[in-house]
């Protein structure tokens, strides 16, 4: 029970007073930190103990209570009412918080109660409602006791004088199943004041709600938790069925509050491209791909220093890639582990092997072992009792059909696959009924393949089993359902299953049926159904496809038809007012997409014109660029836009044009300008040929932001405002609203805030109107950075909050890191530098994830600031050095002036006078060429440090250092500026 005990085994008592039946009120008791206090204090604690388990059993005794199991200093009793629990709980901790202990032992213990229906043998107890009880005592604190909901409302109207209980609202506990409401106890003598719950919902993990029970593997905990406390990768081996994930999910939540920065499980099931492994394990962890460096290089750099546990659950379909990443992760990160679940080992150093047993089994030929009170004893037989009580609540276990029960259990091998589909049969069939049907499959494959695993023969003859049971309709809908990767919807399944000899209106019934047999699973996702199969089952549906002629490339294609209109759809929303809603639905769907993608680079069946297998690619693609971009996947996007261009063999058309658009868009975003040009110009040369105004109306306005931030501001105008000539014939509200956000941009960087103001309030009203989230997010951070350059802090600091809410609902990376780092200027320009450096490091992070090179040069030219601010010359001298690097190769002239300016200062402040005369001049020079000054606050700061300089110099001095300096160009400004800042 306790995360703290010495090791001990459980005593169970003979207790002279029998065991409370029915309805039982538990109360578990755990003593805090005591493994700590025995290491440092062990004379003391043995008193401490005598003394602990003295009050606990009197008070429990005396309040009608029966102690059936102590483990080390915890105490599991029964009380037949739960107000009776409760009082014993009070007096407990009363006396336990009154008693004097010594200065070198404080006991505190905590305490948990919980009512429900449970079984008793052999003087103990067993079942889902113990689970609950002892995960509800995990999530406590010391002196701490927690109610369930189930025996709140057995004493709230019982209270003991004094005592109320606290709601602490709905808590996942670590058996993983549905929320808890949580009821804390309050007494006016006692402490109130505790950290937060334990439970899941504090903790940072992933690992999903079960809806059913976990049933046995006690022991399996035991052992499988003792080996991952001493090797870095434990694997889970076991065939299909046997209860991998589920075992795994379950020590993993266990064990979540001893790895400060989670456990996070990574779905590989879904994956049929071994390339992707990093990619998910990347994504489930938040971390985003960079220009330059691969996956596996990003994991490592970001994990080197965190304490996680990885659950990489079902590796054996990409078992090289699997062991291949497992490697290399592990060696790079000392304090990462990983728990994986595969159908075999990955076959890495260091790897512990722990092979998945069935759950345990009766012996049909032992007398006692077919009877219903024998059958209990057993894992097997206990959870297809609870499955089959899920279908059917009056199902029971008499003495007449418990020798059926410990057959089929037999016959099963006791995997809880294979459990469980039997199970689901119990509301028309007995368990009679049930084992009869078994037996004939299982004796003919015992004569099969003797080199197979003998699970994997038996789970196939149970699948085999299951199939032969359903209809010829309901076979086939099975088999057309493997097309799906990571799931589907009911609309999916009747598009693109419904065809000869299934109508569509049919698809329901039959997929209910496939539901009711526990062939496909059901998950609830924003109040829509969504439907899944094990994977087991998905790869054996997809066998019986495959084997029949041409019904997988017809699959393919109808589903390929379904997510192209998908795509396509979500792509003329993403510029309205259900921005959210398709962006979170494109990534539910975005297995099935990259499916789509995967196959067409294999598929070169031809339909009608633009739905071959290249043509729709090129479509598909084309739809998806923007998704990519807003949630991040900058690297994997570009591969499947390059891949679908390779693909149409240099088609000249619209669909070829918008991928370009987009890969130039993406391509812009990681910092490549010159490249980004060079594809926009591409896309905007296709356009042109085929008359898509409203392309070229996008094209020149992206080729606007290249010139504007290479700094040739004069052709980014004249770009912007072809772009808004051309939305404003075409009607394309959107479009003028982007167009008059940047030259927005373009008067702010002129210093024209009268002017940008206007246009970006214009800007606003169009968004607004349209409801494009995006597009009022970004008219918002623009407004709050002219308000602010306007003295409004109060406004400008509303403004980008907005904005940030709103791009934060949007999932938009990009967004939420403009939108953090424009509150740091505010933060700076209102001398609040501790809050600056912190909004700038948090910006910075998520440019570096994303690969926005120039969003990196603001950042680090913004903490260079901070740091000069400071007084570390050293610290901002350092991060001017490294985005002047960056900004060079990119070619970013105002990002470079900025970093010249900022190394002045450090000069300046280092009384390496000529030095910053020089680059001050030089950024000068360069502000002037590319028509960027300085906001007039900004000049009139740097002009007072260059008169400064002046003064001390003296006129020649610094005439002849500002006359070196404006004789620079650029490059030969950042080359001296390098050299210079050596030490």
């Amino acid at each position: 029970m306790s995360e703290n005990l010495p090791p001990v085994s459980p005593q169970r008592f003979s207790a002279a007073t029998p065991l409370p039946t029915g309805t039982v009120t538990f109360l578990f008791t755990d003593m805090e930190g005591s493994t700590k206090l025995w290491e440092q204090y062990p004379e003391a604690m043995k008193a401490a103990l005598l003394r602990h388990d003295a009050l606990m059993r009197g008070v429990i005794e005396a309040n009608g209570g029966v102690i059936f199991k102590t483990i080390g200093d915890a105490f599991c009793a029964a009380f037949p009412t739960a107000p009776d629990a409760l009082a014993a709980a009070v007096e407990a901790q009363l006396s336990l918080f009154q008693e004097r202990w010594t200065d070198d032992v404080t006991v505190r213990v905590r305490m948990s109660l919980h009512t429900g229906m449970a079984e008793e043998r052999d003087n103990d107890y067993f079942g889902p409602v113990l689970n609950r009880v002892a995960r509800l005592l995990s999530a406590g604190h010391g002196g701490q006791t927690l109610v369930s909901a189930s025996s709140y409302e057995l004493v709230r109207d019982h209270l003991p004088e004094g005592v109320e209980l606290r709601d602490y609202g709905a808590h996942r506990l670590k058996d993983l199943e549905r929320p808890e409401q949580v009821y804390g106890l309050v007494h006016v003598r006692l402490p109130d004041s505790f950290p937060p719950l334990r439970s899941l919902d504090h903790l940072p993990n992933n690992l999903p709600q079960q809806l059913t029970s976990f049933v046995g593997r006690e022991k399996e905990m035991t052992e499988v938790r003792s080996r991952l406390g001493k090797t870095h990768l434990l694997t889970l081996v076991g065939a299909g069925g046997t209860g991998k994930t589920r075992l795994a999910q379950q020590l993993a939540a266990d064990v979540l509050d001893e790895y400060p920065d989670g456990v996070w499980l990574v779905e590989l099931a879904p994956l049929t491209n071994a390339v992707l492994v990093a990619q998910t394990v990347a994504q489930v962890l938040g971390i985003k791909d960079q220009p330059g460096q691969t996956i596996e290089k990003i994991l490592a750099e970001n994990l080197k220093s965190k304490r996680l546990l990885l659950l990489m659950d079902n590796c054996e379909h990409l078992i090289s890639a699997c062991a291949v990443f497992t490697a290399t992760l592990l060696r790079s990160c000392p304090d990462v582990q990983v728990l994986a679940t595969s159908r075999e080992p990955l076959g890495v150093a260091g790897e512990q092997v722990y092979r998945v047993p069935s759950l345990s089994l009766p012996n049909p030929k032992q007398k006692r072992d077919a009877t219903a009170q024998g059958l209990n004893q057993y894992e097997s037989v206990r959870l297809f009792i609870d499955r089959a009580l899920s279908v059917k609540p009056d199902f029971a276990v008499t003495n007449s059909n418990a020798p059926a029960l410990a057959e089929l259990c037999h016959r099963l091998d006791g995997i809880p696959l294979a459990l469980e589909l039997a199970a689901a049969r119990a509301p028309v069939l007995s368990v009679e009924e049930i084992n009869s049907r078994l037996g004939s499959r299982f004796r003919l494959l015992t004569g099969g393949d003797r080199s197979a695993l003998p699970r994997q023969q038996t789970l196939r003859a149970l699948v085999d089993w299951s199939y032969d049971l359903l209809s010829e309709q309901e076979r086939t809908l099975l088999a057309r359902l493997s097309v799906f990767s990571g799931g589907w919807t009911l609309q999916a399944a009747e598009a693109v299953c419904g065809f000869d000899p299934i109508e569509e209106f049919e698809v329901l019934d039959l997929l209910t049926s496939l539901v009711d047999k526990s062939l496909v699973l059901t998950e609830e996702e924003g109040g829509a159904t969504r439907y899944r199969m094990l994977e087991t089952l998905r790869q054996y549906a997809t066998e019986k496809r495959d084997g029949k002629s041409g019904v997988t490339a017809l699959l393919r294609r109808r589903h390929r038809g379904w997510f192209l209109a998908l795509a396509e759809k979500a792509e003329s929303q993403l510029r309205g007012p259900d921005q959210a809603e398709w962006l979170s639905r494109l990534e539910t769907e975005h297995d099935n997409l990259r499916s789509v993608l995967d196959w067409g680079a294999t598929d070169a069946d031809v339909t009608d014109a633009g739905t071959d297998a290249p043509g729709a690619c090129l479509r598909l693609a084309g739809a998806l660029w923007r998704f990519w971009y807003v949630r991040g996947y900058m690297v994997e996007g570009r591969e499947h836009l390059a891949r679908a261009l390779r693909q149409a063999h240099g088609v000249r058309t619209a669909a070829a044009a918008k991928v370009l658009h987009g890969t130039a868009t993406m391509t812009y975003a990681q910092g490549d300008y010159n490249e980004a040009r060079s594809l926009h110009e591409e896309s905007l040369s296709i356009r042109r040929e085929v008359g898509d105004e409203q392309g070229i109306a996008d094209s020149l306005y992206h080729l606007g932001f290249i010139a504007r931030d290479q700094g040739d501001y004069a052709a980014a105008r004249s770009l912007y405002e072809e772009s808004l000539g051309i939305h404003r014939k075409l009607g394309t509200r959107y479009g003028i609203a982007n167009s008059l956000n940047s030259l927005g941009d373009l008067s702010y960087a002129q210093g024209d805030y009268v002017t940008a103001r206007s246009q970006y309030e214009e800007s606003h009203v169009i968004s607004r109107e349209l409801g494009n989230k995006h597009g009022i997010a970004n008219s918002l951070s623009s407004l709050g950075s002219v308000v602010e350059k306007q003295g409004d802090y109060a406004a400008a600091r509303s403004l980008h909050e907005e904005s940030l809410a709103i791009r934060l609902e949007l999932g938009d990376k990009y967004g939420i890191a403009g939108s953090i780092q424009r509150l740091g200027n505010l933060s700076y320009a209102q001398g609040d530098y501790v809050a600056a450096q912190s909004r700038y490091e948090e910006s910075l992070a998520i440019y570096r994830e994303l690969g926005n090179k120039q969003g990196v040069v603001i950042s680090l030219n913004n903490l260079g600031d901070v740091a000069h601010n400071q007084g570390d010359y050293v610290v901002s001298r350092s991060l001017y050095e490294e985005s002047l690097t960056i900004g060079r190769d990119m070619g970013d002239k105002q990002g470079i002036a900025y970093s010249l300016e900022g190394l002045a200062c450090v000069f300046s402040s280092e009384s390496n006078l000529p030095k910053a005369v020089a680059l001050w001049a030089a950024a000068d020079r360069l502000r002037e060429t590319i028509g960027a000054p300085l906001s007039p606050d900004e000049q009139a700061k740097q002009n007072e440090r260059v008169e400064q300089c002046r003064v001390i110099l003296g006129t020649a001095l610094f005439a002849t250092s500002w006359a070196e300096g404006r004789d620079l160009t650029w490059e030969q400004a950042v080359r001296y500026a390098l050299e210079v800042s050596e030490p």
